[in-house]
């Protein structure tokens, strides 16, 4: 995202991804309308995605993972659960292994980026996009949205790194470095404690602490959607 961007609504921005968007699945992705932000939050469709990847950089580092599954009315779908590896063109460096345990091998088992994308976009398609730290997917699906199709990758987002600290904030609570990393965050809501770096598991651990801090925000659950879209 631009700058300038920063300082565009989100309809801004999407309609004007919208008008660039090739035929193919970006211009079916653009062609479903945006859910409403003053919808309540129980009523919204949300899908908690989260990537594995080589490295943080969305330019040159790849996705090699990816976890998502879907939630509405407070309740999380597990029927909806995808798990899918992704291919890259390059050796995967060796601390990325040890992160992840995602080997070389394991990934020519997968499926390139080019096939998942589609069937991605297809899934986010009119919903909201839930994750832990938008740096992350946000940028890498703008990235691979642009080597692909030439245009950019719009969509309303619900960050619950954002919401933890702005609950930290708003009680005027010291935030300490790693304060709001999803696997610290969570106990404070008594979730249980699940491994890290699964990209499934991580998109489920996403989605129960929504539900967390959306009680905790929002006690009565008569919140619009536009009280937890990330800035």
């Amino acid at each position: 995202m631009s700058w300038l961007d920063r300082y565009r609504s989100l309809e801004w921005r999407h309609q004007a991804a919208a008008n660039k968007a090739v035929a193919g699945p970006i211009r079916d992705f653009y062609a479903t309308p945006p859910v409403s932000k003053n919808k309540l939050l129980d009523e919204v469709p949300i899908v908690a995605l989260d990537f594995e990847t080589t490295g943080l950089n969305a330019e040159k580092d790849q996705i090699i993972s990816l976890g998502l599954i879907e939630m509405q009315h407070r309740k999380i779908r597990l029927n909806t659960a995808w798990h899918q590896l992704v291919r890259t063109d390059k050796e995967l460096p060796s601390e990325s292994v040890v992160i992840h345990n995602i080997t070389d091998d394991d990934l020519r088992k997968g499926q390139s980026l080019t096939h998942v994308l589609p069937q991605l976009l297809k899934r986010l398609a009119g919903k909201v996009m839930l994750v832990h730290y938008q740096g992350v997917e946000q940028q890498f699906l703008d990235a691979a949205c642009r080597r692909v199709y030439g245009t950019p990758f719009v969509m309303p987002i619900i960050d619950t790194l954002q919401l933890g600290q702005r609950l930290f904030e708003l009680r005027n609570h010291t935030i300490q470095a790693t304060d709001l990393r999803l696997f610290n965050l969570r106990p404070r809501y008594n979730l249980p404690r699940y491994r890290a770096h699964n990209a499934l598991t991580d998109a489920m651990a996403t989605a129960e602490l929504l539900l967390a801090l959306s009680d905790d925000i929002a006690p009565k659950r008569d919140a619009p959607l536009k009280r937890f879209l990330s800035q």
